[in-house]
């Protein structure tokens, strides 16, 4: 702590300048509200809270300057009733100002305060007290950012547990209020490796959050075990974000859940990300960062049911329908000739045009191009688990045999 070791004032000036306090705290009050626009649109409450800080500052500078002091109080006198939200609704650079202006009125009062021979006393004591109510701020706000900072991780850190575990509760919805997710749209759950070796877990959420900082996009990150977890919002465009993030993950696939409207739905994308992250490694040529939806085929082979599900409702369930019967045995035919158009249409007894005209429909109805290997073998996934679903439904659930192996009706 600083010496401030000076000669006292003399009787004179300590009185004059004990008599102003009540002056000065609204003289300084007055300036406040005529010279700071941020202070003119704080709430009432806010305001008595800045006038506290300002109250105790000049009672503080007053025992000092009597020299019942030689040492500048602490932070701790000075913002000790103040509570700790005031560092939410006032910046630092706002609290400077206030110091700036309790020092402006102070000196404009200079020569009704300052007995003969202590003007200089009165100005150099009032400078060196205010450099130390700066300090005393600067020290506040960083003790507070700091405990702020704690706190925020413990509560990003049960608000993605929630994701995780999938409860969508009040106290999940209080929690990601007061990290500012009550009304944060677009959200989608990402998870990688983490970085192994010497990299730092809290180095990566760091650079995975500035990340998301320079992109306007909010993020909430953890690491648990060896994952690399991240929770984006206020994104359309989830795997450019997560391409430029990408740095901040371990080795392997950084797997992409599905956008889903707002953070309390999140639970589906996180099931969806956690489901392809531990399929990815069936997919050698997957691309670095990949969507869970294009894991569908390794998840749905790994035993997840919602990806059976999909996939089954994406390409069998339409194809099945009856006015879309003749794209099922096109399917199967295609798939079953190794994707000959040629051995296509000599099964189904149509010209090679018409299984080209029909595989472009199939794309239409379904979104994949059995011309396509990758797209091809996830068709042919679908198809099977189609099939064996409509077997578990019974005969009445499904067709008992493939209806190309009879000529169907040619054009379609």
């Amino acid at each position: 702590m600083t010496s401030l070791s000076r000669r006292r004032p003399s009787p004179e000036t300590a009185r004059a300048v004990d008599r102003s306090a009540g002056d000065l705290a609204t003289a300084a009050a007055r300036r406040m509200e005529e010279r700071l626009t941020w202070y003119q649109e704080l709430t009432a409450q806010e305001r008595s809270w800045v006038g506290v800080v300002a109250q105790a500052g000049i009672s503080e500078f007053l025992a000092w300057f009597r020299g019942e002091g030689e040492v500048a109080p602490s932070a701790a006198s000075i913002f000790a009733n103040a509570p700790q939200e005031l560092t939410r609704s006032v910046s630092l650079r706002q609290t400077l100002d206030l110091v700036r202006t309790v020092v402006d009125v102070v000196e404009s009062r200079m020569e009704g305060l300052a007995g003969p021979g202590d003007e200089d006393l009165l100005r150099d004591s009032v400078l060196r007290f205010s450099r130390e109510i700066a300090f005393a701020a600067a020290e506040v706000y960083a003790g507070a950012a700091e405990a702020r900072g704690s706190w925020d991780a413990r509560l990003e850190a049960l608000v993605v547990d929630a994701v995780l575990r999938g409860e969508a509760d009040d106290s999940m919805q209080s929690r990601a209020t007061a990290l500012g997710w009550g009304e944060v749209a677009h959200v989608t759950f990402v998870v990688g490796s983490a970085p192994a070796g010497e990299a730092s877990p809290t180095a990566s959420v760091d650079l995975l959050r500035r990340t998301a900082d320079r992109l306007g996009v909010e993020a909430l990150a953890i690491v648990q075990r060896n994952r690399l977890i991240a929770i984006l919002g206020g994104t359309e465009q989830p795997l450019e974000v997560v391409g430029e993030m990408v740095d901040a993950f371990g080795t392997g696939s950084v797997v992409v859940g599905p956008t889903v409207p707002h953070l309390f739905a999140a639970g589906r994308s996180a099931r969806a990300a956690l489901s392809g992250l531990s399929a990815a490694p069936a997919w050698p040529q997957a691309p670095r960062v990949v969507e869970a939806d294009a894991l569908l085929p390794e998840r749905a082979l790994a035993g997840d049911q919602p990806a059976r599900r999909l996939l089954t409702d994406r390409v069998h369930r339409p194809l099945a329908t009856p006015n879309h019967a003749p794209l099922l045995d096109t399917a199967h035919a295609y798939l079953e000739g190794g994707g000959s158009l040629e051995a296509t249409a000599r099964a189904l007894f149509v010209h090679p045009n018409t299984v080209r005209y029909r595989l472009g429909r199939i794309a239409a109805v379904t979104g994949y191009d059995l011309s396509v290997p990758r797209e091809a073998w996830t068709a042919r996934i679908a198809l099977v688990l189609g099939r064996l679903a409509a077997a578990e439904r019974g005969p009445t659930g499904g067709r008992a045999a493939p209806s190309w192996r009879n000529p169907p009706i040619d054009g379609m």
